[in-house]
């Protein structure tokens, strides 16, 4: 997905294992919300902000491209969520 030569996959293995614990508590706390239901919208709300917070920063700090893959999926599951208080 993001075009990286296997020598710099190598050298940022650690920032890849960090990021994808990173996304494995963004995860819970999604999981955690729908869990938890209706009680759970402020939950929800707030870690659909924090990826796309997330989204963002790796928009304007790594490539363009994750605005779409990450915060814009973000932004409209928030969207949708609020829509439907």
């Amino acid at each position: 997905m993001f075009r990286t030569t296997p020598e710099f996959s190598a050298a940022s293995k650690a920032l890849a294992a960090n990021q994808g614990l990173y996304n494995g508590f963004l995860v819970a706390g999604l999981v955690s919300g729908l869990w938890l239901g209706d009680a759970g919208f402020a939950e929800k709300s707030f870690f659909l902000g924090c990826v796309i917070v997330a989204g963002l920063f790796g928009a304007a700090t790594v490539s363009p491209r994750i605005a779409y893959v990450q915060a814009l999926p973000a932004a409209l599951a928030l969207i949708a969520l609020r829509a439907g208080m």
